[in-house]
């Protein structure tokens, strides 16, 4: 269904594609979540935490960390996870439920919370992945590369769903094309797609001759390239990566995230490569649920993404020496982190796509992802590599490399297997290896405990600060307000012209006050929509979630208002005190005794409430 709109997309187009966007199924593609009970639960991506605190309703259709506070529904978890706009979110949402929306020029802005810069750089991205595909399936240019393509393996199908390319070997074949559709070349330099001649106010191609290998984001938004020169003679890199930008950090990219993103989801599993060829080679034979890191160690950012959508790993590394070292320093980051990993080990030192290359898809998915090593086995074998049983210390070190790991990350029967194992392939007996492992143990028992920081004693549950009575009684009177549209009439009527004491929750009454005007009724999942500030939407949501009994409702706004008056008050009068002790100490007497008689009266009116 394709819809033509112009400016402000319609109330009931929004609330089709709200329906039709089943919360948990829209979360579920960009985080891991788990059924608890009548909801599900998953680690906040909107802040760090270890435990998850972060609820879905399926009834309700809103979601809410109870971590940080963030909350809304479908749309607004684009909006915040995307850090786009309300018209681009729901824009997004049709699109994955099958209603496509023409907006036309006259929508507002729906660009995304990055710079213009940043946005034309990856427009400019966009128009060179299709001008170089083009080349490579369209023109004589592109034959050779194209030829080469399809012996290695590569299908139409495959080069056409990743936009794979062909740069000409000309100096300024897209620099010129760049300029004619008038994107500034000095700030098309900075996101690497050209470069400026030293000393010259003139550009020219990065790339040059060669295969060009878009790279997305986890959104899908084109942001570098990694281009393969046909045939190396030795002066050139085989592949010339885009260097960091403003759209690109190694950092923070895993390749192919935008496509495996679905597949992850239902696999429960990543599978994680060194490089993009793997992950090319094995999505042309069915393993969809692979990414890559970019020519980087993988970082802590990159396990974050993934600790979203995934606890259990799979990793795929090169089978030489240095992949084997990668392996084991990404299994180490992963472990820490507490995610469940298995390492595929390739044999005879090839890397994945050589091996389906030689061996097929096949065998790739049933001898080597299919049948990986347990995080311990691998690092034992780690361990064993290059050392010889029958020296003294090639023996001790491999027990101790491997005793270390099994300290406080192995079960008694993992245990008991591996310390069995370690007796056979040493000829050491059990009996010494476990007593060698209780001195580990020990030793490190002792460790952690001179390491650990001195604290100032405190209730270990006080994280956050407890809410006073006022701060209650706002959150409740706004949770009527969300529900009933006259409590905000009965509070406009009144001489408190200011119900709420906090600047936020002011900001959050006058929009609902327009948000009446307009739609007249209440619909506090509409209203959350129309929020552009997160932190207010937050607000909306907790105080949407407050437990309220609609049979007192009269009672329970009555009183929320009586303590926002008491506290008004009483700050009135810690102000008067200051300003009393101010005017004794320039010994302004007269002023001093006013103030009394005002801290007076206040008291009164005070206790009169």
């Amino acid at each position: 269904m394709v819809m033509n709109l112009a400016g402000k997309i319609p109330e009931e187009v929004i609330e089709q594609i709200r329906t039709q966007s089943d919360i948990v199924d829209v979360i579920s593609e960009y985080m891991q979540l788990t059924k608890r009970g009548r909801n599900w639960f998953g680690l906040c991506p909107f802040h760090g935490e270890q435990t998850p605190s972060f609820s879905v309703s399926s009834d309700k259709q809103i979601f809410h960390c109870f971590g940080c506070g963030a909350g809304g529904n479908a749309i607004t978890f684009i909006m915040d996870i995307e850090g786009i706009p309300f018209p681009e979110a729901v824009v997004k949402l049709g699109e994955r439920a099958g209603i496509h929306l023409d907006v036309g020029p006259t929508l507002p802005d729906v660009t995304k919370k990055i710079s213009k810069a940043e946005e034309r750089m990856k427009e400019a991205h966009a128009f060179a992945a299709d001008f170089f595909h083009h080349l490579l399936l369209n023109t004589e240019d592109g034959e050779e590369p194209l030829n080469y393509l399809l012996e290695r393996g590569f299908t139409r199908e495959l080069i056409e769903s990743n936009s794979i390319g062909w740069s000409l070997p000309s100096f300024d074949a897209l620099t010129i094309l760049l300029e004619r559709k008038g994107y500034n070349l000095q700030e098309i330099a900075e996101s690497g797609l050209v470069i400026k001649r030293e000393g010259e106010e003139r550009y020219f191609d990065r790339f040059r001759g060669r295969i060009m290998f878009p790279i997305r984001d986890e959104n899908g938004k084109i942001i570098a390239f990694s281009g393969r020169i046909l045939s190396s003679t030795g002066e050139e890199a085989k592949y010339l990566n885009s260097p960091e930008s403003p759209i690109f950090q190694k950092s923070e990219v895993l390749y192919n995230l935008d496509k495996a993103r679905t597949s992850i989801r239902k696999n429960r599993q990543v599978v994680l490569m060194e490089g993009f060829m793997d992950v090319l080679a094995a999505t042309s034979v069915g393993v969809a649920n692979a990414v890559a890191t970019m020519g980087t160690s993988l970082t802590n950012q990159h396990i974050t993404k993934l600790k979203r959508l995934v606890e259990q790993i799979t990793i795929c590394y090169d089978g030489d020496n240095a992949g084997f070292d990668a392996a084991k320093r990404a299994a180490q980051l992963l472990q820490s982190e507490r995610m469940k990993v298995n390492i595929a080990v390739l044999p005879d030192k090839l890397d994945p796509d050589e091996y389906i290359r030689s061996l097929g898809g096949q065998a790739f998915k049933e001898q080597i992802l299919e049948n990986p090593h347990a995080y311990i086995a691998f690092m034992m074998m780690h361990a064993r590599r290059n050392k010889n049983f029958q020296f003294e210390n090639d023996t001790l070190q491999y027990i101790q490399e491997v005793l270390e790991q099994l300290i406080g990350r192995s079960s008694p029967v993992e245990r008991d297997l591996y310390i069995r194992q370690l007796s056979t392939e040493t000829n050491i007996s059990e009996e010494a290896i476990y007593a060698q492992f209780r001195k580990l143990e020990a030793s490190q028992v002792r460790s952690a405990k001179a390491e650990m920081p001195v604290l100032p004693s405190m209730p270990v549950t006080q994280q956050q600060k407890p809410m006073d009575a006022a701060e209650r009684a706002e959150r409740l009177l706004l949770a009527h307000m969300l529900h009933n549209i006259d409590v905000v009439d009965r509070l406009l009527r009144s001489e408190q012209k200011e119900p709420f004491v906090r600047d936020a929750y002011m900001a959050v009454f006058v929009r609902l006050v327009g948000f009446y005007e307009e739609y007249g009724h209440p619909d506090y999942q509409r209203f959350v929509e129309i929020l552009d500030d997160a932190e207010l939407r937050k607000i909306v949501m907790e105080a949407a979630l407050v437990e309220r009994d609609p049979d007192q409702a009269e009672a329970e706004v009555t009183d929320s208002i009586r303590q926002l008056q008491k506290y008004r008050i009483e700050q009135e009068i810690q102000q008067k005190m200051h300003e009393s002790k101010e005017a004794e100490k320039m010994h302004e007497y007269a002023r001093a005794l006013e103030i009394a008689q005002q801290i007076i009266h206040l008291r009164k009116s005070l206790s009169a409430i």
